[in-house]
């Protein structure tokens, strides 16, 4: 309620200045020319706030905003021929401004000739104008409000989905590399299980942020790449590099399924492990090079692009202008070559 109110509040100060200046600069060059304010001064300023009104608050969201348009023409016609008809009687009549005690301008009482003076109808028509187009503006600006919000609400909630099915994806893979610690009576199954531990703190407690710091987004990547380390028989074939400046802001949870896909199919039937990951900042721009082997199972799973798939969709929506992604997928390798722009 508090909010509304003091937007009505907003919007009643800024037309009361307007006005205000209006009337100060049409009255300086009444009295410029008069050497006083005549009372057709007074008479005028009204009848223009009263058609400004009348146009913008009424006939406006009532006819034009409901296309009704041929009967928001006719009225509007007959108005303003109606107004034209009655000035010259309002103004020839002895209308005294109650707090003025000029004397009531004599100029009045001659006879006057049909519309000579054409600065009265000119300046009604434009004040029927500007209202329209205030409160055309006015209207496109909120409809283009509502809608940027709409987008944005839907965009978040397709975020919000995104994550939460990224969650269940990831869990899955990392329990099944647990699965194979404890199938082989591994001393390091209790290591993952802490390991996952902390992989799940951040999943649930960092991850709902918008942002995170791009230096603990690194750190989750290096206790999930540690934790799958832990159930390869050999993991000479893992290399890794992570470089530059961290002191810059990213989603979260936006680089892992590349490099979970490579874990989960860098190793072919006989063992043999070939991944590289490849983290570099330059700047403001952050560089993603993964390396994997290819192996039979990408290709007959359908499962398997479900994280990969779901990070592209992440991508176009928080970065659709700032990033470009290249996947080369062949019979021997899975590259994927990322690029974004970081927010500082």
């Amino acid at each position: 309620m508090k909010p509304i109110l003091k937007k009505i509040n907003t919007y009643i100060i800024i037309h009361s200045l307007l006005w205000v200046f209006f009337i100060i600069i049409t009255a300086i060059q009444s009295y410029s020319r008069f050497s006083k304010i005549p009372n057709e001064f007074y008479c005028l300023n009204i009848i223009f706030i009263a058609v400004f009104y009348l146009n913008y608050a009424v006939l406006i969201p009532n006819f034009l905003l409901n296309k009704k348009i041929g009967l928001y023409v006719f009225i509007s016609i007959v108005l303003i021929l109606f107004i034209f008809l009655i000035e010259d009687p309002i103004l020839k009549s002895q209308i005294k401004p109650p707090f003025f005690d000029n004397e009531f301008n004599n100029d009045f009482h001659r006879p006057r000739k049909i519309r000579t003076n054409l600065r009265p109808p000119i300046l009604l028509l434009l004040f029927y104008a500007l209202s329209t187009c205030i409160k055309l503006v006015s209207e496109w600006y909120k409809s283009e409000k509502e809608r940027t919000l709409v987008a944005t609400q839907k965009i978040n909630s397709e975020l919000s989905f995104l994550k939460a099915q990224l969650n269940p994806h990831f869990l899955f893979n990392t329990l099944n590399s647990i699965y194979s610690l404890a199938n082989k009576k591994s001393d390091n199954t209790t290591v993952a299980i802490v390991t996952l531990s902390e992989l799940m703190r951040y999943m649930i407690y960092e991850a709902k942020e918008e942002f995170i710091s791009l230096e603990k987004e690194i750190d989750y990547i290096k206790n999930y790449i540690s934790l799958q380390l832990l159930r390869l028989k050999d993991s000479s074939g893992v290399k890794i590099n992570i470089h530059g400046n961290l002191n810059y802001k990213i989603e979260p949870l936006l680089l892992i399924s590349f490099i979970e896909n490579a874990f989960k199919y860098g190793t072919d039937y006989r063992g043999k492990t070939d991944i590289r990951v490849v983290i570099s900042i330059n700047n403001n721009e952050l560089e993603l090079k993964v390396y994997n082997l290819s192996s039979l199972q990408n290709s007959t799973n359908k499962n398997s692009g479900i994280g990969l798939e779901n990070i592209k969709n992440r991508l176009n929506l928080l970065y659709p202008n700032t990033h470009t992604l290249e996947i080369k997928n062949t019979k021997e390798a899975f590259e994927v070559n990322l690029k974004i722009k970081l927010k500082s």
